[in-house]
């Protein structure tokens, strides 16, 4: 009787037994024969071989992951993205000398046997009986096709894919029962195809048209003979023979396959010796993946679009769903991206501010009453490198984005907008002092109310003492008086502008809750530009606020055929009236004329927009609008550590940087470009009485007030009072100095200011 090897293994001898019961097994089976178990035959070994009985009857062929393809709006590519390289070809898509070679080197019976090749298995059997190898060798193409489905279906899963190539009886068993099911459900045809597109081959390359492109660049139709011989000697062993790194190695191969092609008559002698003395011929395209291929600059938006597909239920209940769809592919993404306006961004970004430069900028243009993206660019490109980043800069931080930057003077409509829209008139005049405390106490939400610290408390300034009020809401707006905009919100109160924001669309970017307190109105809080892009096209769109969108339509390959899948649609919704909307617009026209935002007037093309910067120069804005687009610009230092004060930007020094100066240009020149050939439409103003009383003065470009995040934010409370205090610097004039800041620190998150009030960190009007 046979013993066991040391260590208590099989003798090859029991092995050789083992594996011909499987054999013998599966052709009882293909000749229809009726058996027990697999266990009756002494198969189930230790529980290690699940019952051929009881192996589930129908093994589905996966949804082979493909490449996806990312579409401008007039279908131009963006990118190309895949979790596998691959492109799913039909038979008649690859060239014959392709098909003959794999047959040739993997299973030159393929055409002669069923899903088994009892020859083969044993041939293999005394190989293994010599070595001691378990169910090694003597797979055909249709086994082969089965280990790769349960691969695929193993996806990137390290765990799944041991399971699904470990070399085990009980899997072999498995894999012989699905190979005779595909082949009486498939036929051999079909076999060869999902084979040839199914089977990794080096090089990031899954199936034959990836690889024909990767080392070749050409389709896998145009294979010539010596081509295809390469490819096939390839699957073997993907790393051992990849040509682009052993070259010798790989011919070797390669010849083998041609003799073996020979050998069983696929060609002639005389035509693979031939073949055998030409060189490799490699002409290899470099593996083009990811948002980091994106053209027109267009990375970041590619990434924006791909984090829609992973979070939007309208793609997947669950988050493992969607990413499945994503990374399964084979989807053509139809985008909203406007390859004149993302152009235009591009090349107005370019030329005023360098890649090299300390700060950067991020625009971003959509389309008022649909909520489309048209353009997303920023000055440092998608990369890894120096002055390169993978934050995209115009977003939140939940799509991609960081923490948001403060827009100071540019939230100021939306404060104005809510008080229209409450029934105050937009010649409501304040005194505006130059100097004045915050007044309290001012009424928010939920019946709280905020208070000004009684002992050290927070004030604010205009840009000098020659400007003062009173001014009305026209004035006040074209000059961006810090001391008017105060005084309203204290009227209003803070309620009715944080629900107009949330009408608007407006949030902070890092998903926290706006904090109510006075300082709101001078944009104290973070945001990005693409969250003020859409809240200005609400006015631009007569009150209609709509969901911003980045996909027109998807349609996914299956198999050979395409279906469409349902996308996110804009949601529209009237955040105010038109009649307040109109006004909103008929003020800012007047900032891009009279007043801060002069530098981005658009020409003969009406135009309404409102510059912004805060303090210490962190930050710097100008967000605006025609009928038929809205864009924002931001400026700064994505870190909040540089101020810009005595700086270069784009080759040009300033002393100091305001929202109207180097902002205000790089929308001029990114609308005026992507609005080019566009019809020329004019807003429905309404009249605004000149104020009564205005020096037109308040041109100086200075200003402080005092103040401390316990006091502008912590004040707001039950009816207590807070403590904090520090100073600042305020907003006015055709330059107006920084709105307002938070400290570094708080930016990130970080800040000793707690929710009693008892901060330490200066806030700026």
């Amino acid at each position: 009787m046979p013993k066991k090897r040391s260590g208590g293994g099989l003798s090859p001898t029991q092995q050789a037994a083992k594996f011909l019961g499987v054999s013998v097994l599966a052709g009882a089976v293909m000749a229809g024969i009726a058996l027990p178990a697999a266990g009756a035959l002494g198969l189930a070994a230790k529980g290690s071989v699940q019952s051929f009985d009881e192996i589930p009857a129908n093994l589905k062929s996966p949804q082979l992951s493909q490449r996806t393809t990312i579409l401008d709006n007039q279908g131009n590519q963006i990118a190309s993205v895949y979790s596998r390289d691959r492109t799913v070809v039909d038979l008649k898509d690859i060239s014959p000398y392709m098909q003959k070679a794999i047959v040739a080197i993997e299973d030159a019976r393929f055409y002669e046997h069923g899903a088994i090749d009892l020859k083969g298995v044993l041939r293999a059997l005394n190989k293994n009986a010599q070595e001691g190898g378990v169910a090694q060798g003597a797979s055909t193409l249709t086994q082969q096709l089965v280990k790769n489905y349960f691969i695929e279906e193993a996806g990137d899963d390290p765990t799944k894919v041991a399971e699904a190539t470990q070399q085990t009886l009980g899997r072999k068993i498995k894999e012989l029962k699905y190979a005779i099911q595909i082949e009486e459900k498939l036929g051999k045809k079909k076999i060869l195809e999902n084979y040839l597109n199914i089977t990794f081959f080096g090089e990031q390359a899954y199936g034959v048209e990836a690889a024909s492109q990767r080392y070749f660049s050409k389709h896998a139709k145009d294979l010539n003979l010596q081509e295809s011989a390469l490819l096939a000697g390839i699957v073997q062993s993907p790393s051992r023979f990849d040509p682009v790194n052993d070259e010798a190695e790989a011919t070797k191969r390669r010849n083998t396959v041609l003799q073996r092609m020979a050998d069983v008559g696929d060609i002639s002698q005389k035509e693979a010796d031939q073949a055998k003395e030409k060189p490799l011929g490699l002409h290899p395209s470099q593996p083009k993946n990811g948002c980091i291929t994106a053209v027109k600059g267009a990375g970041f938006f590619c990434d924006y679009v791909r984090d829609v597909v992973l979070n939007d239920p309208v793609f997947g209940k669950t988050k493992e769903s969607r990413a499945k769809l994503w990374n399964q592919g084979g989807l053509t993404i139809r985008t909203t991206l406007d390859p004149q306006a993302q152009d235009s961004v591009q090349a107005s970004i370019k030329n005023h501010v360098y890649q090299s430069d300390p700060v950067a900028t991020a625009a971003t243009i959509v389309e008022p009453g649909t909520g489309k993206i048209l353009a997303m660019g920023q000055s440092r490109p998608y990369g890894f490198g120096t002055n390169e980043t993978q934050i995209n800069l115009s977003v939140n931080s939940d799509m991609g984005g960081g923490a948001g930057y403060q827009p100071g003077s540019t939230f100021k409509p939306i404060v104005a907008a809510a008080a229209i829209e409450g029934g105050k008139s937009p010649t409501q005049q304040y005194s505006s002092p130059y100097e004045m405390t915050y007044p309290s106490p001012v009424q928010a939400c939920d019946g709280k109310v905020w208070r000004n610290d009684p002992r050290n408390p927070a004030k604010l300034t205009n840009e000098n003492e020659s400007e003062h009020g009173p001014y009305g809401m026209k004035e006040a707006t074209a000059k961006s008086v810090n001391t008017y905009y105060v005084q309203l919100i204290s009227d209003i109160g803070i309620c009715p502008v944080t629900d107009m924001a949330q009408k608007m669309g407006v949030q902070r970017a890092d998903g926290r809750a706006l904090v109510q307190a006075p300082s709101l109105a001078l944009g104290s809080q973070e945001m990005s530009p693409l969250t003020m892009a859409n809240a200005y096209a609400t006015f631009a769109s007569r009150g209609m606020y709509c969901t911003p969108v980045a996909i027109e339509s998807i349609t996914q390959k299956v198999g050979s055929a395409e279906k469409s899948l349902q996308v996110p649609k804009s949601t529209c919704s009237r955040a105010m009236s038109e009649k307040t909307a109109d006004t909103i617009s008929t003020i800012l026209k007047g900032v891009v004329e009279d007043g801060t935002g002069q530098q981005a007037g658009l020409g003969d093309r009406p135009s309404a927009g409102k510059t912004g910067t805060t303090d210490e120069r962190y930050a710097a804005w100008f967000v605006g609008y025609t009928p038929n687009m809205a864009g924002a610009v931001w400026v700064g230092d994505p870190a909040h550590k540089r101020h810009m004060n005595n700086i270069t930007i784009g080759g040009v020094y300033n002393e100091k940087v305001y929202g109207g100066q180097v902002p205000g240009p790089i929308w001029r020149d990114m609308m005026t470009g992507a609005l080019s050939g566009k019809p020329v439409e004019d807003f429905n103003l309404i009249d605004i009485p000149d104020d009564k009383k205005g020096d037109g003065q308040g041109k100086g470009q200075g200003g402080n007030s005092t103040g401390g995040i316990g006091g502008l934010i912590g004040g707001l409370t039950d009816g207590g009072t807070v403590n904090g205090g520090t100073t600042g610097d305020a907003t006015g004039g055709a330059f107006p100095t920084p709105t307002f800041s938070l400290p570094g620190n708080l930016v990130q998150g970080q800040t000793n200011g707690g929710s009693n009030g008892n901060g330490n960190g200066g806030w700026r009007g």
